[in-house]
Protein backbone atom coordinates (compact mmCIF):
# COMPACT_ATOMS: atom_id res chain seq x y z
CA UNK A 1 0.00 0.00 0.00
CA UNK A 2 1.55 3.22 -0.91
CA UNK A 3 -0.23 6.55 0.17
CA UNK A 4 0.67 10.15 -0.95
CA UNK A 5 -1.43 13.49 0.95
CA UNK A 6 -3.81 10.20 2.24
CA UNK A 7 -5.05 9.22 -1.27
CA UNK A 8 -3.73 5.73 -2.31
CA UNK A 9 -1.32 5.28 -5.44
CA UNK A 10 -2.12 2.59 -7.86
CA UNK A 11 0.51 2.89 -10.59
CA UNK A 12 -1.88 0.79 -12.84
CA UNK A 13 -3.57 3.98 -13.36
CA UNK A 14 -0.59 6.26 -14.78
CA UNK A 15 -1.43 6.04 -18.35
CA UNK A 16 -0.90 9.77 -19.63
CA UNK A 17 2.93 9.89 -19.24
CA UNK A 18 6.21 8.83 -21.03
CA UNK A 19 8.68 6.79 -18.48
CA UNK A 20 12.13 6.27 -18.78
CA UNK A 21 14.38 4.56 -15.74
CA UNK A 22 18.02 4.29 -15.63
CA UNK A 23 19.89 2.20 -13.02
CA UNK A 24 24.03 1.62 -12.19
CA UNK A 25 25.08 -1.66 -13.30
CA UNK A 26 27.82 -1.46 -10.41
CA UNK A 27 25.27 0.23 -7.86
CA UNK A 28 25.68 -0.57 -4.21
CA UNK A 29 22.95 1.10 -3.27
CA UNK A 30 19.77 0.46 -4.84
CA UNK A 31 19.30 -3.40 -5.90
CA UNK A 32 19.90 -4.76 -9.13
CA UNK A 33 16.25 -4.36 -11.73
CA UNK A 34 14.82 -1.91 -8.67
CA UNK A 35 14.25 0.83 -11.09
CA UNK A 36 13.22 -1.26 -14.03
CA UNK A 37 9.69 -2.80 -11.78
CA UNK A 38 8.62 0.74 -12.25
CA UNK A 39 7.77 -0.56 -15.65
CA UNK A 40 5.52 -3.63 -14.41
CA UNK A 41 3.68 -1.57 -11.92
CA UNK A 42 2.97 1.30 -14.53
CA UNK A 43 1.46 -1.06 -16.58
CA UNK A 44 -1.11 1.22 -18.73
CA UNK A 45 2.03 2.83 -19.88
CA UNK A 46 2.13 2.17 -23.78
CA UNK A 47 5.24 0.40 -24.79
CA UNK A 48 6.64 3.01 -27.37
CA UNK A 49 6.43 5.37 -24.50
CA UNK A 50 8.52 3.47 -21.75
CA UNK A 51 12.28 3.11 -21.61
CA UNK A 52 14.86 1.66 -19.37
CA UNK A 53 18.53 1.89 -19.20
CA UNK A 54 21.57 -0.01 -17.21
CA UNK A 55 24.39 1.96 -17.07
CA UNK A 56 27.37 -0.43 -17.43
CA UNK A 57 30.69 0.56 -14.91
CA UNK A 58 28.29 2.76 -13.39
CA UNK A 59 27.66 3.24 -9.31
CA UNK A 60 24.68 4.68 -7.42
CA UNK A 61 26.00 8.17 -7.61
CA UNK A 62 28.08 7.52 -11.38
CA UNK A 63 24.20 7.68 -12.25
CA UNK A 64 23.82 12.02 -11.90
CA UNK A 65 27.25 12.86 -12.13
CA UNK A 66 30.80 12.52 -13.80
CA UNK A 67 32.09 11.03 -17.24
CA UNK A 68 29.24 8.95 -17.57
CA UNK A 69 26.58 11.34 -16.78
CA UNK A 70 27.55 13.62 -19.35
CA UNK A 71 28.50 11.58 -22.33
CA UNK A 72 25.82 8.91 -22.07
CA UNK A 73 22.72 9.28 -19.90
CA UNK A 74 22.49 13.02 -19.97
CA UNK A 75 21.84 12.77 -23.99
CA UNK A 76 19.70 9.77 -23.65
CA UNK A 77 17.39 11.36 -21.44
CA UNK A 78 17.43 14.06 -23.64
CA UNK A 79 16.35 12.26 -26.49
CA UNK A 80 13.69 10.63 -24.45
CA UNK A 81 12.63 14.11 -23.87
CA UNK A 82 12.38 15.14 -27.23
CA UNK A 83 10.35 11.99 -28.28
CA UNK A 84 7.84 11.84 -26.21
CA UNK A 85 7.18 15.94 -25.70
Amino acid sequence: TWKVGGQLVRPQDIKDVALFTIEGELDDISGAGQTHAAHDLCSNIPADKQQQFTAPNCGHYGIFSGRRWREIICPMIGEFIRKNA
